[in-house]
């Protein structure tokens, strides 16, 4: 009997350890990861899978596949299943909160402090984008050589990304990869297929469904509520619920969806909706939390807290609702060869991000193609730790521009 309590108390420990664990990575991650949804999973590639081994490289690339596939921040997305793969449903709220917080915070600040404040111009800034083209070209990089190492891997991955860039809608990024997993499972559904490593999930099928069924109720249930109770806070809540239900593409996408549902209601005029934008570029993290500023805009601490929650809570019931199905299906020989094609498709996806917006908004100078060279160099030849490479583009930023 002792003996069982004292195992029980070191798996607690333990959980514990690992949630405590996951939210100072996530945190640490939170603070630096500049430059969009694309950098953030050059961040999280480089800290969760070379550098903690926390995910492999296949399992990595088929979680952000189906990320893809969901509505939401996918970014956000990928890093709530790491950390529940990591240690737990505490630990995917672990590492979204840690890799939230720090732009929340600063996004609710300046609404509440120092609103009209521009520093999207500055020089520091501008360095700022050299290092999200360089963390983004490492992961291409790194990437492209375990998923797409071959002609016709290659040749999906040049493909998605040409389309992609040619075709920038709302669902080309479903489709392509859609159209990329039945290539897949034609050319590779005979093809010998390295074992695919079991991650342990710790969420039910019961408790996915249900997570699924919340979420189709929520999105279905709250305009009702909305309607029926004409309160304010309940209108909040169903518009960003619905935003972060329903938007693909990532953060840039979700800023016209979000002025479309806050400047109309008067929840934030259209100047200070400007501002938040431009302040929105400027920090570390999820742009989704640019949903903070315009809650906080409208109704202070707990205006920026109700806005944030409605606008992450889809991407929550999402992961939680289809991990365990994922972590089944792709054991599957016939399913391993259609994620053979899915993840060629995704590499190419990054290395449209890579071009735009980064590389068209960034890269205006040949000094800023030799900075952001510098950059790269120091991430994938020196093995610096991207907090320095960080620094060093902000440093170089604000004394070259």
């Amino acid at each position: 009997m002792a003996g069982s309590k004292q195992l029980a108390r070191r798996e607690a420990g333990s959980r514990r350890s690992g949630v405590l664990e996951v939210l100072r990575v996530s945190f640490k991650l939170g603070l630096t990861s500049f430059g969009g949804p694309a950098a953030h999973l050059g961040y999280f590639y480089e800290e969760y899978v070379r550098k903690r081994k926390w995910i492999d490289e296949r399992s990595y690339a088929d979680l952000v596949a189906l990320c893809q596939f969901l509505p939401g921040p996918a970014s956000s997305q990928v890093g709530i299943g790491i950390g529940v793969i990591r240690a737990g449903v505490l630990g995917g709220i672990a590492a979204w909160l840690g890799f939230t917080l720090p732009s929340l915070i600063a996004l609710t600040l300046f609404a509440l402090l120092i609103k009209g404040f521009d520093i999207s111009g500055a020089g520091w800034i501008h360095g700022l984008k050299m290092v999200a083209v360089a963390i983004v070209a490492q992961a291409v990089w790194g990437m492209g050589q375990k998923l797409a190492p071959d002609r016709t891997r290659a040749s999906i991955a040049v493909v998605t990304a040409g389309i992609t860039l040619i075709w920038q809608s709302v669902a080309s990024q479903v489709l392509l990869i859609a159209a990329a997993g039945v290539l897949g499972f034609w050319l590779y559904r005979s093809a010998p297929h390295p074992h695919a490593p079991s991650l342990h999930v710790s969420v039910s099928r019961r408790a996915a469904a249900g997570c699924l069924a919340l979420f189709f109720a929520l999105l279905i249930g709250l305009p009702i509520l909305r309607q029926v109770t004409q309160l304010e806070w309940v209108a909040v809540s169903d518009s960003f619920y619905r935003t972060g239900s329903l938007v693909f593409g990532g953060g840039h996408v979700v800023l016209p969806l979000l002025e479309r549902e806050a400047v109309p209601t008067g929840w934030v005029d259209k100047q200070d909706f400007l501002a938040g934008y431009g302040a929105a570029q400027a920090v570390p993290g999820p742009l989704f939390t640019f949903a903070g500023y315009v809650g906080a805009v409208w109704g202070g601490v707990f205006g920026a807290a109700l806005a944030t929650a409605a606008i992450f809570l889809p991407a929550f019931l999402l992961v939680l609702g289809a991990l365990p199905f994922w972590n089944s299906l792709r054991s599957s020989p016939k399913a391993q060869g259609a994620m053979t094609g899915i993840n060629a498709a995704v590499v190419g996806i990054l290395l449209a991000a890579l071009y735009q917006p980064l590389w068209t908004t960034s890269i205006l100078a040949p000094l800023d193609f030799a900075f952001a060279s510098v950059l790269f160099v120091m991430l994938a030849f020196w093995k610096a730790p991207p907090w320095i490479v960080v620094a060093a583009g902000a440093l170089g930023g604000a004394l070259l521009w």
